[in-house]
């Protein structure tokens, strides 16, 4: 039997399509699937931008300190709204990482779930992660959400939202580094 394009490719597709299937690799295929279709995310236009309401926002920390959101004023500020059993949030984080290791002295990360810290200390052990996990201990200020997740936001000194992503993105960009760099030197 010659296999040729076509039947190969039919194959790798009817494979892929029973490991979906399988309880135990449809989490796997779904964040190896979300890492190849994540696309670095847009730029709110100017005009657009919605801005910051309030700064009060009681944040309980899970690897860090505990704070209150308004030491963020007047800063470049990333939240990202999470959970360990999201797929399309795992398969955004290594990204997430990288940006996080290379500008945390500079821009004020706030990664926020609603899981409870020995889930979240397990998960971020097991997959080596060591960005700023928090659970929020007051209602989230306007004009914020956090469903669905992931949700993400990158915020202005000014308080404008300049990215507003939901769902799965490629932070560790030149597009995304640009922005964050022009934003700092604001």
């Amino acid at each position: 039997m010659k296999l040729d394009r076509k039947k190969i490719s039919n194959l790798v597709f009817v494979v892929i399509l029973v490991l979906f299937f399988i309880p135990n690799t449809r989490g796997m295929m779904q964040i190896f699937l979300t890492r190849i279709f994540a696309f670095s995310p847009g730029i709110v236009e100017v005009d657009e931008r919605i801005k910051v309401t309030s700064y009060d926002w009681k944040l309980h920390g899970v690897n860090t300190a505990s704070i209150n959101f308004d030491v963020a004023e007047g800063k470049v500020v990333l939240i990202n709204y999470w959970a360990t059993w999201c797929p399309p949030c795992i398969a955004e984080m290594p990204s997430l990482q990288k940006l996080y290791n290379d500008y945390q002295e500079k821009v004020v990360f706030l990664f926020v779930t609603n899981e409870v810290d020995d889930d979240i200390s397990k998960f971020m052990s097991a997959k080596h992660f060591n960005y700023p996990v928090y659970r929020s201990l007051s209602p989230n200020p306007k004009p914020f959400v956090n469903n669905p997740i992931p949700q993400t936001y990158l915020i202005d000194k000014k308080g404008n939202i300049v990215i507003d992503k939901t769902n799965a993105a490629d932070w560790n960009t030149a597009k995304v580094r640009e922005t964050i760099d022009k934003l700092l030197a604001e």
